[in-house]
């Protein structure tokens, strides 16, 4: 199957360097991440087309059967067009039908400056303050289970930093991070953005522009890239970040999911 999507040509390509695997059905993939299977997006299926009428259904059975203990359910279309029948259709099998917004650029352009040290997440100690950032965005699911999925994230993205695709930059306060984004090369010249995040205390500072420029910067000048690829909200206030970065709108990315509760996050 042939991805004609930016958002998720990125997204598998990153996904398969870090040890997802990506099954090829003809008219879908279906992608798993083995030693992570709470990652929603680590663990979905990919069409090629939106199914024909009425059958909605039967891809949310396929995701279940190829996923039989997920309390997940995480799909994708390879492109941005789905009618309202289809939208309410799915809806009504209990998913959230989101189209985000992917943004490109050739250049970064110069945040304000903040009051936190950026660099380069890099010691253990780092990576786990990366996952408690993470953990406070998810009050609402048990820390265990949280915790579990989180340090395999940072595991997953570890082996990308050890291959020289990329690196994750924080914006530390007190030797805490408060922010953090991560670049990696996806395909000769282009690189991807991963979980730009920033604590709920720690918003409207700047701090997610400085860590996204750093990130970018980075990409830019030591990683032979020429172009940025991020992915937003299309209603979140992160997309009006990234576009006075100077990214600007290339394409839509049509994602479903549905989430067991205790999954909701501080911005739902």
């Amino acid at each position: 199957m042939h991805v004609s999507s930016l958002g998720f040509r990125t997204d598998l390509a990153l996904l398969t360097s870090s040890g997802s695997l990506v099954e090829d059905r003809g008219t879908h993939l279906v992608v798993r991440s083995p030693e992570n299977p709470s990652y929603f997006w680590g663990n979905f299926i990919l069409l090629a087309q939106p199914p024909v009428p009425g059958g909605e259904k039967e891809v949310v059975g396929a995701f279940h059967t190829e996923f039989p203990e997920a309390d997940h359910v995480s799909i994708g279309i390879d492109t941005a067009e789905l009618t309202d029948e289809a939208r309410a259709a799915f809806e009504a099998a209990g998913l959230v039908v989101d189209v985000a917004t992917v943004l490109t650029a050739s250049r970064v352009n110069l945040p304000r400056k903040v009051e936190a040290e950026v660099r380069e997440v890099t010691t253990d100690e780092d990576w786990e303050g990366r996952a408690r950032l993470s953990q406070q965005l998810y009050p609402q699911t048990p820390e265990d289970t949280f915790m579990t999925y989180a340090r395999q994230k940072n595991a997953q993205e570890r082996r990308l930093v050890d291959a020289g695709r990329g690196k994750r930059f924080g914006a530390f306060v007190d030797d805490v991070v408060v922010s953090t984004a991560g670049i990696f090369v996806t395909e000769d010249g282009v690189a991807r953005y991963q979980s730009v995040e920033t604590h709920p205390d720690h918003r409207r500072k700047g701090l997610a522009a400085a860590v996204v420029h750093a990130a970018g910067q980075h990409a830019l000048d030591h990683l032979d890239v020429r172009r940025l690829v991020i992915v937003a909200d299309t209603d979140g206030e992160a997309i009006g970040i990234y576009r006075r970065l100077g990214f600007n709108d290339a394409e839509r990315q049509l994602m479903m999911e549905k989430r067991s509760g205790e999954w909701a996050t501080l911005d739902s």
